[in-house]
């Protein structure tokens, strides 16, 4: 292995460096290895922005491009928890699909979306790094795969649905902990750690091998980029604390005034009453806690609110 650090985070080079058709071997040789197939960039197309500015570090970056198949492949990087992930994900596919055929077009020029996420926040729970989800029809009687019929190249072939709808792919870089063995594993430690085998010949590696490294960035680009990490660190300590402080205030005064409530009735189910309504008002003054102090932090509410699940509206009023 070469030493950690040597190599541009992933995040900082889609936003800065891989939008480069130079680049787009970088990128190629990620999706070619997770989705197991030779993919070929063809163009990038118009993405969500993102901003430089002291704020784009709560930001996610995202990049999306059209393959020599056609198909459109959205490769983003979220740095935080975000709440409605799975919703903001399915809505990204479908807009990536509607915005891609024109009124008056034949439905045969739907796209076929593949969604994937670099997740460096702790998103859900499972004992695997890389979680593939993609819509199958089958028989709930037989269990068979469902065949339709699609005119392709002149000619009617027989597909499966999942040919047709979208992909997703979620690459949880935090959960990954073991000694690479296989192509993907390389990557997971290139976007866990920085590091790359001296000898890799993982399709992508070799490239951010000649193309991403630290020290060949200027002076400049240099200081960007150690601002950026900075920036990182400052954000997770900060979100962290403020949930930890916030969810521990308002539950234990939720709770509390739960137990408080149900002595007062005097019975078994005032008592059950009153603590399951604590437990539920303690969860929304939990949430408006950590939503103060990381008001108190200077987050923005777009932020918050996708952190705590709670109206901008609210926030503002905090």
């Amino acid at each position: 292995m070469e030493q950690n650090n040597l190599y541009i985070r992933f995040d900082w080079a889609i936003k800065h460096i891989l939008r480069d058709k130079a680049n787009f071997d970088i990128l190629e040789g990620f999706i070619s290895v997770l989705l197991g197939e030779n993919v070929e960039i063809e163009e990038l197309l118009e993405s969500e922005s993102n901003q430089d500015s002291d704020r784009d570090k709560f930001n996610r970056v995202d990049i999306k491009a059209k393959n020599s198949k056609g198909h459109i492949i959205i490769v983003e990087v979220q740095l935080t928890r975000q709440l409605y992930y799975l919703e903001r994900i399915l809505y990204g596919t479908c807009k990536a699909i509607t915005e891609h055929i024109s009124i008056g077009d034949k439905y045969d020029q739907v796209k076929k979306v593949y969604s994937i996420s670099i997740l460096y926040c702790d998103y859900g729970r499972g004992d695997d790094y890389v979680y593939h989800g993609r819509t199958v029809f089958k028989g709930i009687h037989t269990g068979t795969d469902l065949l339709v019929n699609l005119k392709e190249d002149g000619v009617i072939v027989p597909h499966l649905p999942r040919q047709v709808f979208p992909e997703y792919y979620l690459v949880r870089v935090n959960a990954y902990d073991k000694i690479p063995d296989t192509p993907l594993d390389e990557w997971m430690t290139y976007l866990k750690t920085g590091r790359i085998n001296a000898d890799t010949r993982t399709p992508g590696l070799q490239e951010v091998r000649e193309k991403l490294r630290v020290l060949g960035m200027s002076a400049k680009e240099r200081r960007a980029y150690d601002e950026h990490m900075d920036n990182i660190m400052v954000q997770n300590d900060v979100l962290d604390t403020a949930r930890e402080e916030g969810l521990a205030e308002g539950m234990a005064k939720g709770l509390e005034e739960g137990r408080a409530e149900g002595r007062a009735e005097g019975r078994a189910e005032g008592r059950a009453e009153g603590l399951e309504e604590g437990i539920a008002k303690g969860h929304a003054e939990a949430m408006e806690s950590v939503a103060l102090k990381m008001k108190q932090q200077g987050l923005p509410s777009e932020t918050i609110s996708s952190f705590t699940g709670l109206p901008a509206s609210l926030i503002d009023r905090l």
